[in-house]
């Protein structure tokens, strides 16, 4: 049957009892005849504790060593589940991601994959092994420790899955697949049985936080069929998403909410400066604009732990910076948005509606967004879901 490749999220893996669970899945894979490869995140909410004991002995640690310290998780449970699987009589073993191959830039916290040399798990495979592999780290070609931001293990499993030859990867987690928005804020969020890769990738940009943008990438680039499913499913039961090159019909197919963001206005002419200044402290920038003198720019806080240091090394070389916490991004995501008269009038009219004056309003083919107050997210979400999706 070839390789299959699965990965299981933190809340799949939280406990003993759930790792127990998660093996009997990978056996009943392997006895199905496949080569499994799993990959694994840290139990539960591990990197955030890791993160929270770092802040409580430094205020902005640096970035190569929380990617020492974070990158543990992972490794507890790659042996617990190894560990597991030799309990059931199913022959395993466990490798970190530099023994698995995995090659990434220099970048700390929030690394991108570069190639997989995947040789020693090929080997393990042949000798008859379940392999069960570290995610959300790698090795950097200086051979430093790396990790590759929130949602890094579903970017290692689709990587694998590539550099092995798989048709398709098993993405693992507390939700049944994609849906329209965030159930746990718009409660008639609609389940997606299948959704295109493009427009996947767009969602995950914009903060949907089911599967990790450099992920679908890996799967486009490789044209390689994502199954979002439910750990706590029977095993050939329950609903999934799958997601796929093929193009999905022209409409709306979900609203995305990303909190923790700052959001910057600028002279238009230090736009440049400001720019080099981000790219050196590893500061990621989304939605940049400039328009006469005055240039914007959304700033994600997810994979910046270092904020406070950041900002005011920037703050430095950027002469008028404006730099406003407490915002959020606000995104319809769909194909085709701006190539009629009716999504981005209908888009500004709800936010009218929800008395909400934008930041900053940013609309392509395939999303429109809009900066706002983190305080309005919420309920602008449910709004947007109401006009776009639930109709």
């Amino acid at each position: 049957m070839g390789v299959l490749v699965q990965k299981y999220g933190g809340s799949s893996v939280a406990d003993v009892e759930k790792i127990g669970k998660v093996a009997d899945r990978v056996v009943a894979a392997k006895q199905a005849g496949s080569d499994v490869v799993v990959v694994v995140s840290a139990m539960g909410k591990t990197t955030d504790e890791l993160l929270a004991l770092a802040k409580r002995v430094g205020q902005d640690p640096p970035r190569r060593e929380l990617d020492m310290l974070v990158s543990t998780g992972e490794r507890v449970t790659m042996a617990l589940l190894s560990i597991a699987l030799h309990a059931r009589g199913c022959d395993a073993i466990s490798f970190t991601g530099s023994q698995s191959g995995i090659i990434t830039n220099d970048r700390h916290f929030d690394a991108r994959i570069l190639e997989v040399r995947p040789h020693r798990i090929e080997d393990e495979l042949a000798r008859g092994k379940v392999v069960i592999v570290a995610g959300y780290q790698g090795m950097s070609y200086r051979r430093e420790i790396t990790t590759l931001g929130r949602g890094g293990s579903d970017t290692t499993a689709v990587a694998l899955a590539a550099a092995l030859g798989a048709a398709h990867c098993e993405i693992y987690s507390d939700v049944d697949g994609v849906y329209s928005a965030d159930p746990r804020v718009v409660p008639d969020a609609q389940h997606l049985p299948e959704i295109d890769l493009a427009s996947l990738q767009e969602m995950a940009e914009a903060g949907a936080k089911v599967l990790n943008a450099q992920a679908v990438e890996w799967a486009r680039r490789a044209n390689i069929v994502i199954h979002a499913r439910r750990t706590s499913d029977p095993v050939g039961g329950g609903r999934e998403t799958a997601a796929l090159e093929t193009p999905q019909p022209r409409h709306v197919r979900a609203v995305v909410g990303l909190d923790r963001v700052v959001h910057a206005r600028l002279p238009a002419s230090k736009l440049s400066v400001f720019a080099e200044a981000a790219g050196e402290h590893e500061v990621p920038l989304m939605d940049v604009a400039s328009s006469g003198e005055v240039a914007t720019c959304a700033i994600p806080l997810a994979n910046v732990p270092d904020w406070g240091h950041c900002r005011a090394r920037i703050e430095e070389r950027v002469a008028g910076l404006q730099l406003e916490p407490d915002r959020a991004v606000v995104s319809v995501v769909g194909d085709g948005l701006t190539t009629g008269a009716r999504a981005l009038p209908r888009f500004l009219a709800v936010l009218a509606e929800c008395s909400v004056a934008p930041r900053a309003v940013h609309a392509g083919p395939l999303r429109i967004a809009a900066t706002l107050d983190s305080a309005s997210l919420a309920a602008v979400q449910r709004a947007l879901h109401a006009a776009f999706v639930a109709r």
